[in-house]
């Protein structure tokens, strides 16, 4: 998956849904960053995402996405609005 933008929008988005992380620490891994919007960013801040990504870009966060990030809800929400349903099983974390 390409970069994302380092300017002042996605910086802004940044701490909206990474609020934890500096915007430049969590726009470095865009998978991450972007199933992280999946679950916290609003209808605008995921029109600014799909902006800068495909939506095969956005199934290929779905197919990487780390797990514990993405709830079930937006799990299920994403896969249809890709058009993949039904969803596959949600990634698990392995202790």
């Amino acid at each position: 998956m390409k970069s994302l933008p380092i300017n002042d929008a996605f910086k802004k988005l940044s701490q909206r849904v990474i609020w934890f992380e500096p915007p430049e620490q969590a726009l470095r891994d865009p998978v991450r960053f972007i199933a992280y919007a999946m679950t916290y960013a609003t209808f605008d801040d995921m029109q600014c995402i799909r902006g800068q990504v495909t939506d095969d870009e956005l199934r290929e966060v779905l197919a990487k996405a780390p797990p514990g990030i993405i709830d079930p809800r937006s799990w299920a929400y994403w896969h249809v609005i890709l058009g993949q349903f039904p969803p596959p099983t949600m990634p698990v974390r392995k202790l």
